[in-house]
């Protein structure tokens, strides 16, 4: 049973978790979920991230559950400020064309807050530095955190954090938790540092770029780290489904969908359905008879198994038709607004089939869920129960 159910619009089970995924400026949706998700009063007890992710996560551990939400509008305001909104034709022509201009600003002049091109360009700085092997500089960032982010409060608060990272010379992923690190700005940077764009940073003596180039979602670390009952909702911001691209555009953008979507939907689903097998094991075992059930290899199995219920949420950026394959990195005022609102969109229609969601809380169950336009749709597994 959920052991709190306050003012939220759903019971909650003792473990409520928000997952974020890389995605740069698609990172605004991520804003969005989050502002419904406190108007709605549900309380976060963990937030984890990548990449961008890992920037909004900071903003909501850093801040008063009350302040987050204004301090993540003066970040993504901040660094969508170089365009802010300008009246465009309501055509999807026409929001491609500014939306492709937006980008080549991005790549030509930087963002706000955040990056802004190196002067002089990496060919002429010294060899195995930072500034060598990467377009931009970031130290605009670290300025920007400090500023948003309240660090005490992130590693001796109530919200737990967790940023993943891959380390440059061993190829090993990592993630920074509040748990056993005392995080700050260098680690959000590292979890966010894509190369060739955005320098490694050190820490600790060893270099970490962005922790996607391994994994784009914190899932698997949040679950294996956990040990209660939990509600996680993992917003993706790239889609696994869509449509034939009618040109290269088209099929760089599909491309990226599919390269970043597949790891998440395939560690989501293969999460849940363990804890459901986990689940049938465990009645197997409580059927054996004494005897049996006090053999070693039984007990062992026992230990194994992870009957906790798990409850994923999946809120998933659908981009519309005007948004292509530069759409991570095209940070205008008024697509900022635009994803923003996506997300707000996605909790909304999470919530039509709401009742869904807290009878598997209520019950204990693990189950999976897609949020699409008409409501909240669960991942049925027919061959377990």
């Amino acid at each position: 049973m959920p052991r709190r159910a306050t003012r939220a619009a759903l019971p909650l089970p003792d473990l409520v978790v928000l997952v974020l995924q890389g995605g740069g400026a698609l990172g605004a949706f991520q804003a969005g979920v989050y502002e419904a998700l406190i108007d709605l009063g549900i309380e976060l007890d963990w937030v984890a991230g990548i990449s961008i992710g890992a920037v909004n996560a900071a903003i909501i551990a850093g801040n008063e559950r009350d302040q987050a939400v204004g301090k993540m509008r003066e970040f993504w305001e901040g660094v969508s400020s170089a365009l802010p909104s300008l009246p465009i034709p309501d055509t999807d022509w026409a929001r491609e064309w500014s939306h492709m201009a937006a980008a080549g600003q991005v790549m030509a002049f930087g963002v706000p807050g955040f990056f802004t091109p190196r002067f002089p360009p990496p060919a002429f700085a010294e060899r195995q530095t930072p500034e060598a092997i990467s377009f931009y500089d970031t130290a605009p960032l670290v300025e920007t955190l400090n500023r948003l982010v309240d660090w005490d409060r992130v590693n001796n608060g109530k919200v737990r954090l967790s940023v993943g990272a891959v380390a440059v010379e061993t190829g090993n992923f990592r993630y920074f938790d509040t748990t056993s690190d005392t995080i700050d700005a260098r680690h959000i940077l590292a979890s966010g540092a894509l190369p060739p764009g955005l320098p490694p940073v050190e820490i600790d003596g060893h270099w970490y770029w962005d922790g996607g180039l391994v994994s784009n979602t914190p899932l698997e670390h949040v679950v294996a780290a956990a040990h209660e009952d939990m509600l996680v909702f993992q917003v993706d911001l790239f889609p696994a489904r869509g449509t034939r691209p009618h040109d290269l555009e088209e099929a760089w953008s599909r491309e990226k969908d599919i390269r970043y979507s597949s790891r998440t939907r395939r560690i989501s689903d293969g999460l849940v359905r363990r804890r459901k097998e986990h689940r049938l094991v465990d009645r197997m075992l409580a059927k054996l008879p004494e005897d049996l059930a006090e053999l070693p290899e039984v007990k062992a199995v026992r230990r194994m198994v992870d009957c906790k219920a798990l409850n994923v949420v999946q809120l998933i950026h659908e981009p519309p038709a005007w948004q292509t394959g530069a759409r991570d990195f095209e940070f205008s005022r008024s697509t900022m607004e635009v994803n923003w609102a996506l997300g707000r969109d996605a909790v909304e229609a999470a919530m039509k089939d709401g009742h869904l969601l807290a009878e598997s809380i209520a019950e204990g169950r693990s189950d999976s869920f897609a949020v699409q336009a008409d409501g909240l749709k669960p991942k049925a597994d027919k061959d377990i129960r």
